[in-house]
């Protein structure tokens, strides 16, 4: 019998490796599929998917990679093998163009890279479009552990359902190709709650991100999005370009008693005052209530939208970054943090989180809800979580820098009373505030691995980060590139909104500023 591979001269067989892997939820129940072609006729050769639990979309496209690959080892270990994919990160790191450094891809990627010798591998990205067989391959997976099974080769359709070659030809049933069994299911694993079989590898509520961002795993120059703006957004001009000066980007206006440089993390503080909540029509007189839902949602589309990234860096994970409401502290100025009476909201700032919840539940971007632990926070992510029919997660790192023993005292008292300390403080980042407060190089630190938390958890989703004026500056001064100094020189309203996405090549770009649209 002729083989269908190398044929009667007996070259060296080729294959082509077509993998996907994806997660409900990123980390979620997640699966891969990975098919073996012959590149000449198409007919598939090898099919092989499994359950893996949760994981993460990259962790699982990896080992959807491993899998093809392996399975066309086995039907000939001097094969020369053309990969394609629809991950650029797999792609691009396993080319050898982007560096690996998250410490779940390393092995797996030098695991992938021993299953043949150097050189008879190579990689090739495809659309999402073009790997359908690999894709409902993983589905199946996730669908089998959803109902507590291993997937079995024997009741896959994926090459029915995507019009393979072999589909074509067979129709009404399946081909005598071998398959090869998931290399050690899952066997127990939990399905997390809400996973729906057969919504694809990234569901509607998570769509996949090309990376577990974060971790700098892409090339550092690749051009990432400008500032949307939309009606009813205020956003800085030109805050998405890397670098760009967080000073310039002061959106809110100040009231004329307000002094020119606000003290980073006193109430009211460092922001323009957001107009008071007064009632009745929250858009204004001239804006009929279908006017301003149109607006919200061209809004939310303007800060959601991919930016002028490569259209195969997968969705941004954005962050839609939610000063609290007022509390009796704000409209006097007082240092505000972790470390004082953790007040809660007045009723001016329960008003202004049910206008916010308002605007964001017309706007329908968001997916989840993360808070800081304070009470002002945890209060006003609770309104908005209520309304958009969502829980509200707590993220420690995203808490008020701790003030010390300015706590509870206006910028002028901290002035009076402790002159060196205030004046050291304002002219270093590594300055700690009098009585062993933390200083905003420390906060620097703390947000920035919250960032890379929170990221990673929500890669390719929009997610509101309920927080306050100093790490809410610190989101966006790391994502400028901004020095320390521009923390004060942002204005940040009570119940503001700002955003940031963050792509899979390890770059932000600041969508919105202190928007305030909605308290008026």
């Amino acid at each position: 019998m002729t083989d269908p591979v190398a044929g009667s001269q007996g070259r060296v067989r080729e294959f082509v490796v077509e993998a996907d892997g994806g997660s409900r939820g990123n980390p979620g129940p997640a699966g891969y599929g990975a098919v073996v072609l012959d590149p000449a006729t198409g007919e598939s050769l090898v099919e092989a998917a499994e359950y893996l639990g949760v994981v993460t979309n990259n962790v699982a496209e990896y080992r959807g990679l491993l899998a093809g690959l392996r399975a066309a080892r086995e039907l000939d270990p001097d094969a020369v093998v053309h990969v394609r994919m629809d991950s650029k990160l797999v792609v691009e790191q396993m080319s050898g163009r982007w560096k690996i450094k998250h410490p779940d891809m390393k092995p797996l990627a030098a695991e992938a890279a021993r299953v043949f010798p150097p050189g008879r591998v190579t990689y090739e990205w495809i659309p999402r479009a073009s790997n359908k067989h690999a894709d409902r391959l993983a589905n199946e997976a996730m669908d089998a552990g959803a109902r507590g099974e291993t997937w079995s080769p024997s009741g896959s359709t994926a090459e029915l359902d995507t019009g393979g070659a072999a589909g074509r030809t067979a129709r009404g049933g399946r081909t005598g190709r071998p398959t090869a069994a998931p290399a050690g299911a899952a066997e127990g694993a939990g399905v997390a709650a809400g996973a729906v079989p057969g919504t694809g590898a990234r569901d509607a509520a998570a769509p996949r991100a090309a990376v577990d961002p974060g971790t700098g795993d892409g090339p550092a120059g690749t051009p990432t999005g400008v500032a949307g703006r939309a009606d009813a957004v205020t956003s800085a001009g030109s805050a998405g370009t890397r670098g760009a000066a967080a000073g310039r980007a002061a959106g809110g206006g100040r009231s004329g008693d307000e002094p020119a440089v606000a003290p980073a993390g006193t109430e009211g503080g460092g922001g323009g005052k957001a107009a008071p909540a007064t009632g009745g029509a929250v858009a204004g007189e001239h804006l009929g209530q279908a006017a301003r839902t149109g607006a919200d949602v061209r809004a939310a589309k303007a800060v959601a939208s991919p930016g002028w990234g490569p259209p195969d860096m997968g969705a941004p994970a954005t962050f839609v970054l939610l000063r609290h409401g007022e509390t009796p502290l704000t409209p006097q100025k007082r240092f505000s943090g972790s470390g004082g009476s953790d007040p809660s909201l007045s009723s001016v700032g329960r008003e202004q989180a049910e206008r916010v919840a308002a605007s964001l539940a017309r706007r329908g971007t968001i997916e989840a809800v993360v808070a800081s632990p304070l009470a002002r926070t945890r209060e006003t992510a609770g309104v908005v979580a209520a309304r958009l029919g969502l829980e509200v997660a707590v993220d420690e790192g995203l808490r008020e820098t701790d003030f010390g023993a300015w706590e509870g005292l206006t910028f002028g008292e901290v002035r009076d009373r402790y002159p060196e300390d205030l004046d050291a403080w304002l002219a270093s980042p590594d300055a700690e505030p009098t009585g062993g407060g933390e200083s905003f190089a420390a906060t620097g630190v703390r947000v920035a691995a919250a960032r890379d938390r929170l990221v990673a958890a929500y890669a390719g989703r929009t997610v509101l980060l309920v927080s306050h004026v100093t790490p809410i500056k610190t989101f966006l001064r790391l994502a400028l590139g901004a020095p320390p100094e521009s923390l004060f020189r942002m204005e940040l309203s009570a119940a503001s909104l700002s955003a940031v996405a963050y792509y899979a090549d390890g770059g932000a770009s600041v969508r919105l500023f202190n928007e305030t649209s909605h308290l008026r």
